[in-house]
């Protein structure tokens, strides 16, 4: 089978995520004859941006994908097939890193429920941040969201919780004592630049320039209009999108 579209997915990267995902043979209930095209309607609405309503006819009625796909992510279907996909990292080297997505109104309103937990107010208005662990190749290794006003660092121990790198890239941001002294209790480098406020300590600026791998990655992913702005509201249908485009990444063509 040929890709049609550029909004859908290849016959390789289909081979990689196959049996990832639930409703093969031998899963229990039912088995999901269509997640082929299921899944590309998901990325057809996570490329392009457009509403739901706007799917085209050959991925199925849209309520149906779309209660589908929101099933999934209760289920934390999405996060479970990008978790699967990073066990064949390579992490001597680790970037960290964070990035603001703005946030359509419509991410902000709804009928009752509770108000989205990754939404805040910041210079520019409401806001998404996304925490982002990357290995030396600027694959997604570790995500998490937050309102746009909170400040990296804080994300900074989960970013790195459970790696063992030689080496930790990130920008001077994340420079603190605290940091620096838990990146070399676990026998890695920090390759931080110093702030001016910050006592002088060696740092290796010829390895700072693979950093600009993280920023490819973020520029990758916001390639997905669904991930450069949020339109969602509820969290778990943003990080969905998010694992979602991150695993592309990993099945690459």
């Amino acid at each position: 089978m040929t890709r049609p579209s550029r909004y859908e997915l290849t016959d390789a990267q289909w081979q990689r995520l196959e049996e990832l995902l639930p409703g093969k043979a031998g899963d229990p209930g039912r088995s999901g004859v269509d997640n082929r095209n299921f899944v590309n309607g998901v990325l057809w609405v996570l490329r392009s941006g457009a509403r739901w309503s706007d799917l085209p006819e050959r991925y199925g009625k849209y309520k149906t994908v779309h209660k589908r796909f929101t099933r999934w992510a209760a289920a934390g279907v999405w996060e479970q097939v990008f978790a699967m996909l990073v066990k064949d990292r390579g992490n001597a080297y680790l970037l960290i890193d964070s990035t603001i997505v703005r946030a359509h109104q419509q991410a902000a309103t709804g009928k009752g429920g509770p108000r989205p937990a990754a939404l805040g107010r910041s210079r520019g208005g409401l806001s998404t941040k996304i925490h982002l662990a990357n290995d030396g190749q600027g694959r997604p290794l570790r995500l998490i969201l937050t309102p746009g006003q909170v400040n990296d660092i804080t994300q900074a121990p989960e970013l790195l919780r459970g790696f063992a790198p030689t080496h930790v890239l990130a920008d001077k941001g994340y420079d603190s004592r605290a940091l620096v002294a838990q990146i070399e209790a676990c026998g890695a480098q920090a390759v931080i630049p110093p702030r001016s406020c910050q006592q002088a300590r060696p740092f290796d600026a010829k390895l700072y320039r693979a950093r600009n791998a993280i920023e490819r990655c973020f520029g990758r992913l916001k390639q997905y209009r669904r991930i450069a702005t949020r339109y969602d509201r509820k969290d778990a249908h943003f990080m969905a999108f998010l694992c979602l485009a991150a695993s592309l990444t990993w099945v690459p063509d």
